[in-house]
């Protein structure tokens, strides 16, 4: 076979391009992270009581859901929220490699099973099972300028006329806004002309459920012998306070008719007020906005950007939007520092092969070899599922100087042959590789073997290093490939008998590799002594294995150590908590003085504010705050520049304020999936 492919060329060149055609194929079809998605399914289940409180919901609503939903098929474990605004979130996490669509449709099934065990009022508001997207890739806030447009009608704006058209851009796996302010009717109840009247709120909801609905009040003259047939129209629920307000509660004992208004004030309103939010102390409206799996998070955000732009040509006058928070910057200077990595890797191996072989055909070979290998890993990667992401362009890095080996080793082999036996190119290679074919295999099974266990280890973990593994492996099997086709090809076809030279006069390029050679010559030679030296004095070799062993313990303790390191990604989170039970002016005021400090620190450029969100539970609560800054650029920071300086600045200037307990932190993970 080996012999075949040095006569004929033509079929090495042909198994090379075809992995290079479906290379370029793999890569332009791959999808863009920034790390691989690692986190497991999720489906988050919610139901709402109005009016009841946290040990109501834990009481009476949590208890069956939870009972049906426990064991359901793959499930890992599961987490529940109470909060007193009436809300109840259970999150259900699945094991690793879960369908989430089937995940969620078990979860719906199991809900079923127990609405009738729940309250009236549960069921009629509604149950809803989602599958959660784990991946926050922008965030975006909805302001006024003129400031005449409050945060009530921002927000309604916002899930009329914008979430739904982001959800439908192609990548976007969810877009939610922060708060519940849809469009309601509100009726404020007075607790004393309630009393008065022996009546009691249940009484109220009463009456205005028989007399606010829809119905279908039919026709008249239907069979009959009239020329006509009348359909009746009616005018459905109330949509004006005025006509809520003249609902008929019940008749007095002196004949008089009571009234909803002569109990209770009637305005239109939010269904709920526990969130509001501010950009730079502006009312608004932030949407956060996930990325659905395997799609490319580049191509998201650039369509996302689109779709706003258009939407902003009909924003009523006065409106305007930011996106203080994308990935894509971030992703893109990652994403460029590697390729840029790569390309100089490249580069350098060039070079460095070149310097030692000192020849231009033989660089030329492996310097063919490595791009072969290298394009070609992406048609396996997008085979395997896999992303293009900075774990799998490392492993690209590396690859790089790993697979040049064998095409080197092809070169050199032949080289041998052709200067000690006097042979022709052809018959050189025929006969290096006759007797380096075990070799090369033997070393590519055990470089595999290296990195291929990594791609079997459980847990996130594994799944998180298992395409940089199963990449490096894939480049390795490639280059072997490379090796015992293209590359004794290559030698056939290009390498030349070198003949001496025989005028005396040496240019550049030659006394520059004759210096080389000498130097490299005397750095042998002085190698060789150092190991006579350690081979006559062994305890001297043993000290200095030992000491280095003590080194790499030590600092295998005292390095930090993380799943993820933190970047610098030029932003950061405030949370805030309050005492419990603290109201929500309160918490507005503590979020107020806290945006005041945050703006006036030099490294900062945005704030958005979100009173009532507690990022840790992914629950609504009055006494809880997040806050998002968005950070000016490195250079733009003043003194402080360092993002962990920068959040010790903060923390500290925060610390003073013992009105809430303040964290100031880069990355969170939360029941929202938040910032992962």
């Amino acid at each position: 076979m080996l012999k075949t492919i040095i006569k004929r060329p033509v079929l090495a060149t042909v198994i090379s391009v075809l992995l290079v055609i479906l290379g370029i194929v793999g890569m332009v079809s791959l999808p863009i992270t920034k790390f691989p998605d690692i986190a497991p399914p999720t489906v988050m289940v919610t139901a709402a009581y109005p009016g009841a409180n946290a040990e109501t919901i834990a009481r009476s609503v949590a208890p069956p859901l939870e009972n049906a939903i426990n064991g359901v098929e793959n499930m890992d474990y599961i987490t529940s929220t109470a909060s007193n605004d009436g809300t109840l979130s259970i999150t259900v996490i699945f094991k690793l490699g879960t369908d989430p669509d089937q995940a969620a449709i078990n979860v719906q099934n199991r809900v079923a099973q127990v609405t009738n065990q729940l309250p009236a009022e549960v069921i009629q508001a509604g149950i809803t099972t989602v599958k959660r997207q784990n991946s926050m890739i922008a965030m975006v806030s909805l302001t006024s300028k003129d400031g005449k447009m409050d945060d009530l009608f921002l927000e309604n704006y916002a899930k009329i006329n914008i979430v739904p058209d982001l959800k439908r851009v192609k990548g976007v796996g969810d877009a939610m806004v922060y708060g519940n302010k849809d469009y309601s009717m509100r009726v404020w109840l007075d607790p004393n002309k309630l009393t008065s009247y022996n009546l009691t709120p249940s009484d109220i909801s009463r009456a205005i459920q028989t007399q606010n609905l829809e119905a279908a009040p039919g026709r008249f003259g239907e069979r009959s012998k009239e020329a006509m047939e009348y359909v009746l129209r009616y005018k459905g629920k109330f949509t004006e306070p005025e006509q809520y307000e003249n609902i008929t509660i019940k008749a007095l004992s002196d004949g008089s008719v009571l009234k909803l208004k002569d109990v209770a004030k009637v305005e239109f309103g939010a269904y709920s007020y526990t969130v509001s939010s501010n950009f730079n102390k502006k009312a608004s409206v932030t949407m956060a906005i996930f990325q659905m799996a395997g799609s490319n998070a580049n191509e998201v955000q650039i369509a996302l950007q689109e779709r706003m732009k258009e939407l902003e040509k009909s924003f009523p006058e006065g409106m305007a939007y930011e996106i203080p928070y994308a990935t894509k910057e971030a992703l893109d200077q990652s994403i460029d520092q590697v390729i840029h990595t790569l390309i100089e890797a490249f580069i350098l191996v060039f070079i460095v092969v070149y310097i030692f072989l000192q020849d231009f055909r033989s660089t030329l070979i492996p310097a063919i070899a490595v791009p072969v290998s290298i394009v070609g890993t992406f048609f396996f990667m997008n085979l395997f599922g896999f992303s293009i992401n900075i774990l799998t362009l490392f492993a690209l890095v590396l690859a790089i100087g790993i697979v040049v080996d064998d095409a080197i080793v092809v070169v050199e082999a032949v080289h041998a042959k052709m200067e000690h036996k006097k042979l022709n190119p052809r018959a050189a290679t025929m006969s290096a590789m006759s007797e380096i074919t075990g070799a090369i295999v033997s070393i590519t099974l055990i470089m595999s073997a290296v990195f291929v266990p990594v791609a079997f280890m459980s847990g996130s973990t594994g799944l998180f290093y298992q395409q940089f593994a199963l990449t490096l492996a894939i480049a390795i099997v490639i280059s072997a490939v490379n090796a015992l086709t293209l590359s004794p090809a290559l030698c056939a076809i290009f390498l030349k008998q070198h003949h001496p030279e025989t005028h005396e006069k040496m240019n550049f390029k030659d006394r520059f590799f004759a210096g080389f050679n000498a130097s490299f010559n005397k750095l042998t030679f002085r190698y060789g002594k150092a190991i006579l030296f350690l081979l006559k004095r062994k305890w001297v070799a043993g000290i200095i294995i030992v000491a280095f062993g003590g080194l790499f313990v030590w600092m295998s303790m005292t390095t930090p150590k993380g799943f993820i390191p933190d970047e610098d990604q030029s932003f950061i989170i405030v949370t805030a908590n309050l005492a419990p039970g603290a109201s929500k002016d309160r918490t507005t005021k503590v979020v107020s003085d806290t945006e005041d400090l945050l703006m006036k620190n030099p490294a900062v450029e945005k704030v958005i504010s979100v009173d009532g969100l507690n990022l840790f539970s992914g629950s609504m609560s009055s006494s809880a705050a997040s806050i998002f800054v968005k950070l000016k650029k490195t250079e733009q920071r003043g003194n402080v520049r360092n993002i962990n300086d920068i959040i010790g600045q903060v923390q500290g200037t925060l610390s003073q304020d013992k009105r809430a307990n303040f964290l100031v932190i880069v990355r969170l993970q939360t029941n929202l999936d938040i910032l992962v």
